[in-house]
C-alpha cells in the first residue's frame, strides 16, 4: 500500500489559522461532546489530503451527520491511526521525545479514559517544551505541562 506524504508545515498552518475559530466546511461539535478530535482530524487532513472512506473502519468527513467515528471520537481516532492498513494517515505509538509537528497527543483527564486530543505544533522533547493546539479548550501554543491530566499517549503520524 502506497502511503502519502505528510506535510507537517501544512498541519501547523492549519492549526494556527483555525485554533481560535471554526472552519465553516466542518460542523462544530462543541455543544454535543466537544470539537477536539474533529479539529485534530482537520489538522491531519490538512497535512495528508487523503481520507479513508471505508464505512466499517475508515477515517472520513462528508458532513456533520456523515462521518466516520474516528473523525470525531478520541478512542476511534487512536484505533484507526495505529491499525490503519489502507489509505489515509498511519500512526504508531511513540514517546514524547520523538514527537514532531503534526503528531497527536491524547489525554486521560479523569483517570478512567482518554478523552481529549491535541496536535503538536512544537516539540522540545518533554512536557514543558511540547506546545500544542486544540479545540474545545481552544488554544495554540499551550504547553502540555499546563494541562491537568492523569496520563497521555503520543501518536506519531508516519506517512
Amino acid at each position: 500500500m502506497s502511503r502519502g506524504n505528510y506535510d507537517r508545515q501544512m498541519v501547523y498552518e492549519y492549526a494556527k489559522k483555525w485554533a481560535y475559530g471554526r472552519n465553516p466546511k466542518y460542523y462544530n461539535y462543541d455543544l454535543i461532546g466537544g470539537d477536539c478530535t474533529n479539529f485534530i482530524s482537520q489538522c491531519i487532513f490538512a497535512g495528508i489530503n487523503q481520507m479513508n472512506y471505508n464505512r466499517n473502519n475508515g477515517w472520513y468527513y462528508i458532513n456533520g451527520n456523515d462521518r466516520s467515528p474516528s473523525w470525531t471520537g478520541v478512542e476511534f481516532l487512536y484505533k484507526f491511526l495505529i491499525s490503519n492498513n489502507g489509505v489515509g494517515p498511519h500512526g504508531k505509538i511513540t514517546t514524547i521525545d520523538k514527537l514532531e509537528i503534526g503528531d497527536v497527543i491524547q489525554l486521560n483527564l479523569d483517570g478512567t479514559k482518554f478523552s481529549h486530543s491535541l496536535v503538536v505544533i512544537q516539540n522540545s522533547k518533554n512536557e514543558d517544551g511540547t506546545l500544542i493546539a486544540a479545540h474545545s479548550f481552544d488554544t495554540f501554543g499551550k504547553r502540555l505541562s499546563d494541562y491537568n491530566y492523569y496520563d497521555y499517549r503520543c501518536i506519531h503520524i508516519d506517512n
